[in-house]
């Protein structure tokens, strides 16, 4: 089909992250998964250490790779000559927020937005909701792939 961008702060990825990533990589000839840069943001985790996880989930899927944007979503889409953007999407919220997001982009550059509505398993799953578990010591192992569950637990 084609190169498609499937942007997020990633921090830390989650399953529902892996599921989308997965999804894609049958639906675009390639995907690049793109962990946005945003230094007025408090992350817990460095882009490095986002681009490390998120290369090491990636690895199964042939045509998927790793980058990271600061600035404009379409305008890195145009830099990597990418046609399209996959944001997965929890619930009806998500949708709403979403769709504004991705008029404003086609109406900018021409990119269009591919929505895959996240698997009901995964539908709850955030990476705040995630991060916030975990530092009040509940367990989230079913909800992150494992190298990103070692290296949550290690960070708290």
């Amino acid at each position: 089909m084609s190169k498609a961008v499937f942007p997020g702060t990633f921090d830390p990825p989650t399953n529902g992250h892996l599921d989308v990533i997965a999804r894609a990589s049958v639906a675009f000839t390639e995907v690049v998964v793109a962990a946005g840069v945003n230094a007025s943001k408090q992350r817990l985790f460095s882009v490095e250490e986002r681009i490390e996880m998120l290369t090491e989930i990636a690895k199964p899927f042939g045509n998927v790779t790793v980058g990271t944007f600061d600035g404009l979503l379409v305008d890195y889409c145009r830099s990597i000559d990418a046609a399209v953007i996959v944001k997965g999407l929890r619930a009806g919220g998500d949708y709403d927020y979403e769709l504004q997001m991705a008029q404003m982009n086609r109406k900018l550059t021409g990119v269009d937005t591919v929505f895959l509505p996240t698997a009901p398993d995964n539908a709850y799953v955030s990476s705040s909701l995630v991060k916030e578990i975990a530092r009040l010591g509940g367990p989230v192992d079913a909800f992150l792939p494992p190298a990103v569950h070692s290296r949550l637990l290690a960070k708290l």
